[in-house]
């Protein structure tokens, strides 16, 4: 603490860090909880004849949040660049650096990877129900919305990279070491199985899956829904523990410094309400005394009141105290007066 009761600087940065974080992780919470309500509330719906004519009869011809789970099927498809008889309708390419970074704070080498070039392809592809003789179809819109697309890696490859003496010279002056180069592909392949999650629509007697309004989560997942379900919910309570942990150390340490705050105040009143008795004692003795006995007793020691003030006490100054109650008070030494840490003591002679 600091002179005066006031919170250290350290505490005020302490409070404001874990009361930022607690907001921030609780804001995560909320969010994570109100998307697994979302989940939880999407009307199932099932791929079959009658799947128009419900969307018909609903308002607007639409239901804003629905959960699909169905086969893909194609009338385009994507071939993989290195896998052969690999056929996809969605797919990414990556190239992705990986090197050593020399960390100046800790003297480490620390991995650090960044993607360099990332190109990704996609051609129109339909949901259609697992049964046969089924004749209906839902066209997915704007399938790189989805927050969980589940892609596949169907291929990867690590080039490292080839460096002569002077470049690993070079690199170790830079503080960066390059480690190489590593190449993905990743695709949606035709005919497995996907859970569609987004707004359902009929328009012009065609049925879409698109991304949904009010800022609900758009899903194309190769899980399916309780699957997907139960990772959202364990994510939900995941972001509460760490909310509840923070919340509780930034309580914990909010009541670490009001309760400093109280024990200092606590301390100052009973200072004062001591030096306030010692003045009245004092002025008392002063009264009863002698005239030419009252000259003697200002310089009398506050402890003892027979032997003469004969020590001055630093860092605060005071002289109140004879060189024997000094040595006489207890570990660690403060003044009688003010209760301040005697740092230093030095001799006062009477001339």
């Amino acid at each position: 603490m600091e002179s005066g009761g006031r919170p250290s600087l350290c505490q005020f940065i302490l409070l404001g860090t874990t009361s930022v974080v607690t907001a921030a992780l609780y804001s995560v919470y909320r969010q994570k909880a109100r998307v697994s309500q979302e989940l939880k509330g999407a009307k199932k719906v099932h791929l079959g004849e009658d799947l128009k004519s419900i969307l018909s009869e609903a308002p607007g011809k639409c239901v804003p949040y629905a959960v699909i789970e169905a086969v893909r099927s194609v009338k385009e498809t994507l071939n993989s660049q290195f896998v052969e008889n690999c056929k996809g309708v969605i797919q990414r390419l990556t190239l992705q650096e990986h090197k050593m970074v020399w960390n100046r704070t800790t003297h480490l080498w620390n991995d650090c990877s960044k993607i360099i070039h990332q190109r990704t392809n996609t051609v129109p592809f339909d949901l259609v129900p697992h049964e046969d003789g089924v004749d209906v179809a839902v066209r997915v819109l704007k399938p790189l919305d989805s927050v969980d697309l589940g892609l596949e890696t169907v291929y990867e490859k690590f080039h490292p990279s080839i460096q002569s003496f002077t470049d690993v010279i070079g690199h170790y002056i830079s503080g960066e070491r390059p480690k190489g180069i590593q190449e993905t592909e990743e695709m949606l392949k035709v005919g497995a199985t996907l859970t569609g999650v987004g707004e359902l629509v009929l328009d012009n007697n065609s049925v879409r899956l698109q991304p949904p309004k009010q800022g609900m989560q758009y899903y194309l997942s190769s899980q399916d829904f309780d699957s997907l379900l139960q990772r959202q919910e364990s994510s939900v309570r995941l972001w509460k523990v760490l909310a509840l942990v923070f919340g509780f150390a930034t309580c914990a340490t909010l009541f670490f410094i009001l309760r400093k705050q109280y024990l200092q105040r606590q301390e100052r009143l009973r200072l004062k309400q001591m030096q306030e008795e010692f003045q009245e004692h004092e002025a008392q003795l002063l009264s009863r005394a002698k005239p030419e006995d009252r000259e003697s007793l200002k310089s009398a020691c506050v402890v003892c009141l027979s032997s003469f003030k004969s020590c001055v006490f630093l860092e605060c100054g005071h002289v109140c105290s004879c060189t024997e109650c000094y040595r006489a008070l207890p570990e660690p030494k403060k003044c009688p007066i003010c209760r301040q840490a005697i740092t230093r003591v030095i001799p006062l002679y009477n001339s």
